[in-house]
């Protein structure tokens, strides 16, 4: 059987929003679960954390696949990441249009412009804090 690693975002209480976000952009569906959608004697849940959610996974279209959370109160969880998430292909202008909806209310890093190496090449941070690098280039 085949492996493959998934991305898995934590947000501080904005990832309903996030994963709504990254819908408009990807494209399919959005399954989600809140805290207190789990709420038992075994896991309780603090009333600040009921509505935040606990496990959300997107399914876009093109194979594109996100998971998320809300960082629960108390989690040791780290708030900030050293996570880069990469979109990589041939078509350009699907990644394009992946491109300028990311950016709105983001931070271009370095425009998505010819790199040295051919492809063409950028970074940005999005709305959430999320780091994205995009290449375009010839197909593998």
């Amino acid at each position: 059987m085949p492996v493959k690693i998934n991305s898995y975002i934590n947000f501080d209480g904005n990832a309903k929003q996030a994963m709504d976000f990254y819908q408009s952009v990807f494209g399919g569906e959005v399954i989600s679960d809140t805290f207190s959608s789990y709420e038992s004697e075994a896991m309780p849940v603090v009333e600040i954390d009921r509505d935040k959610i606990m496990h959300a996974s997107l399914k876009g279209d093109h194979g594109i696949e996100l998971m998320a959370a809300d960082i629960p109160t108390g989690s040791p969880v780290p708030k900030d990441s050293k996570v880069w998430l990469t979109l990589n292909g041939d078509d350009e202008e699907l990644l394009r249009g992946y491109w300028l909806k990311l950016m709105e209310g983001g931070e271009v890093l370095m425009p998505l412009e010819k790199a040295p190496w051919g492809d063409m090449f950028g970074m940005l941070v999005d709305r959430f804090g999320i780091s994205w690098m995009i290449d375009i280039g010839p197909a593998q």
